[in-house]
């Protein structure tokens, strides 16, 4: 992959710099037998880390101040990207000493988000191909206090389901099941109103499980999303990520997004 320059300012177009929060902290035991001393996030697709893909994605949408929430293996981490100048963005980094989940790796990293009125969150082990200036508009449009992108897929059973009513808005979850039938997932991409912080508990929680049930009657908005998904959390997903490598690197360096099939 050949990094390029993009002068996109899509994370200013509807008023301030967004700036975007990578959740790669955790320990990644699914992958450990393949990866036994690497970090999930940088798991290598090709000759790049999975964790690059990403970063080249948000400097493309125009999000150029980074905030990587680590975790498990941090330094090799913040040694692989450090400052972030070779991508052209700012990096910075909230370490958590202990396991923290989700909500609590971004709990911690409140400090680093101060007079920020919104920031965008993604999942470091996964990749969701969507129109970012339009899920911002869709964010400030319906008012909640999160938004997340979410994407069919034909087989919903290891992701569970987000349920939603006529006006997007998210009115529930259903556990993972075996019924292998196709539904909408989560797609790890969350922009959230900084005030939703304050629904958060001290200590380790997890997004999922205590905090998106917690805020449904705050109002938490679901887009739907149409382009690649890929998760890279299991040893079959992430060989199958092994021979999309060209496609997720060309999906992060464009602005456009192709409408797809169902995954």
């Amino acid at each position: 992959m050949h990094i390029e320059t993009i002068s996109s300012a899509v994370g200013e177009a509807l008023g301030e710099p967004i700036p975007g929060i990578l959740l790669v902290g955790g320990m990644g035991t699914r992958l450990q037998s393949l990866l036994p001393h690497t970090p999930k996030p940088l798991a290598p697709v090709g000759e790049n880390p999975f964790l690059e893909i990403l970063v080249l994605q948000l400097r493309t949408w125009g999000v150029r101040r980074l905030v990587m929430c680590t975790g498990h293996r941090a330094e090799q981490i913040e040694e692989t990207f450090g400052d972030g100048r070779k991508w052209d963005v700012n990096i910075e980094y909230s370490q958590e000493l202990s396991p923290l989940g989700t909500a609590g790796a971004l709990r911690f990293a409140k400090p680093l988000l101060q007079q920020v009125p919104d920031f965008l969150v993604l999942n470091g082990d996964s990749f969701l191909e969507l129109d970012f200036q339009q899920f911002l508009r869709f964010h400030r449009e319906h008012g909640g206090l999160v938004s997340m992108a979410v994407r069919k897929v034909q087989d919903a059973s290891r992701y569970g389901t987000v349920d939603l009513d006529a006006k997007q808005r998210v009115v529930g979850f259903r556990e993972k099941d075996n019924a292998g039938a196709a539904g909408l997932v989560n797609g790890g991409v969350y922009l959230f109103r900084r005030d939703a912080l304050a629904h958060f508990p001290d200590g380790p929680a997890s997004l999922e499980k205590d905090i998106f049930p917690r805020l449904l009657d705050h109002g938490v908005y679901a887009a739907e999303q149409y382009g690649m998904f890929i998760d890279i959390g299991t040893p079959e997903d992430y060989a199958r990520a092994q021979l999309l490598r060209q496609s997720l690197c060309q999906a992060a360096l464009s602005e456009k997004t192709t409408k797809g099939n169902p995954v």
